[in-house]
């Protein structure tokens, strides 16, 4: 199960650095990291995921990484798509400016 968290963390963090590449920004690195519950009862699905994104780069503008994060989740993750279907999930965001 960590390493379905861990393929969903990557899939998410991936796309943060190539959707704001796209828009112009100078990323240079994205962490994320993982919080999750799972079901007491066997199949013992998650049922909360937290996702927190570390983003690091040079004059990153934040609604342009909160829009990232959304899209990442909202849209082109299949991972967290999957993942969305039983767990809760919420995310949040900090930048480190380089």
């Amino acid at each position: 199960m960590e390493v379905v968290l861990a393929g969903a963390g990557g899939c998410t963090a991936y796309d943060v650095v190539v959707i704001l590449k796209k828009n112009g920004q100078a990323i240079s690195g994205c962490d994320v990291s993982m919080q999750a519950e799972r079901a007491a009862a066997d199949p013992k699905v998650f049922t909360k995921i937290h996702y927190h994104f570390t983003v690091r780069g040079r004059n990153l503008k934040p609604n342009l990484v909160e829009q990232a994060v959304r899209l990442t989740h909202e849209k082109y993750c299949s991972a967290t798509a999957m993942l969305a279907k039983t767990a809760d999930i919420t995310k949040d965001f900090e930048i480190v400016e380089e």
